[in-house]
């Protein structure tokens, strides 16, 4: 079973709440670094100041309205990034822009093999999103402190080695995953923290339900619905079925499950080392 790394085991347990992941990252850098160090100054902290279109402060607070509307729950409340979405004050199509040729576009046009819709919205609208993208990233930018972001060097702190050999021998991955299948490639679909909340907890893996009936009958699908009373199931013909628990047997095959009842059991070590491993899977 493939187990989560970089964490701490407490900081682990929190990532499950996407929505403060990226803040509780701030305070863990790991301090075994087998990686070259990252340069200190990128967009987002001591870097030179872009050079962005004046708006007045009507427009960035028209446009933080907006923000939350239509973008806060991707790119988070302050656009410094969220659960699917990036970190738009550490951009650099943000800090090329200059008076919303670049950002426009993508609000118009979306970049859907990214995930992002695209939006009908009246230009002075778009203009006041800009507006406000841009008085973030200027704000997270002329901020003298430690970096709000973690970069992907930021995760590489663990010994490949000893990630490979825990993989295959404590960690007991190899049971359910396996280098050269499911996982091969993973390293090259998702990178850094992506990456690392797969490893945590990873998304979209549908449980997998049977349902046996008091005359005999089984069915099998995707878990559909669960609590102490009802269990259903989709079945392959797309077919919603649920029973009173107390009327049937059944069983659950949860794999994502399994990583969290993981989380007590690794040392903070093998979660850097396994993580040092699985980036190597491209």
């Amino acid at each position: 079973m493939l187990r989560p790394a970089f964490f701490s085991k407490r900081l682990a347990l929190k990532v499950l709440l996407p929505s403060a992941c990226v803040l509780i990252l701030v305070g863990v850098a790991y301090g075994q670094n087998q990686a070259p160090a990252r340069p200190k100054a990128t967009v987002g902290s001591q870097g030179p100041l872009p050079v962005h279109e004046a708006f007045s402060a009507a427009a960035i607070d028209a446009g933080g309205s907006l923000f939350q509307q239509h973008c806060a729950f991707c790119h988070g409340r302050d656009a410094g990034g969220g659960e699917t979405g990036p970190d738009l004050t550490r951009s650099k199509m943000v800090f090329d822009d200059k008076k919303g040729e670049n950002i426009g576009a993508i609000i118009r046009n979306g970049r859907m093999e990214k995930g992002m819709p695209k939006f009908t919205l009246g230009d002075t609208e778009v203009m006041d999103l800009v507006a406000f993208v841009h008085s973030q990233q200027d704000k997270a930018m002329s901020q003298t402190g430690n970096r709000k972001g973690v970069d992907t060097a930021d995760l590489q702190t663990g010994n490949v080695d000893e990630g490979r050999k825990y993989f295959n021998g404590a960690g007991t991955c190899a049971k359910c995953h396996s280098a050269t299948g499911d996982l091969a490639g993973i390293a090259s679909r998702y990178e850094g923290l992506k990456l690392e909340q797969q490893m945590l907890y990873p998304r979209n893996v549908k449980a997998k339900a049977s349902v046996t009936t008091r005359d005999g009958k089984t069915s099998t699908g995707t878990l559909a619905f669960q609590d102490e009373f009802t269990i259903a199931l989709t079945g392959d013909d797309g077919v919603y079925r649920s029973w009173h628990k107390r009327d049937v047997s059944y069983k659950v095959d949860a794999p994502a499950e399994a990583h969290v009842e993981l989380f007590d059991k690794y040392t903070d070590a093998d979660i850097h080392n396994l993580m040092a491993y699985i980036q190597t899977l491209r």
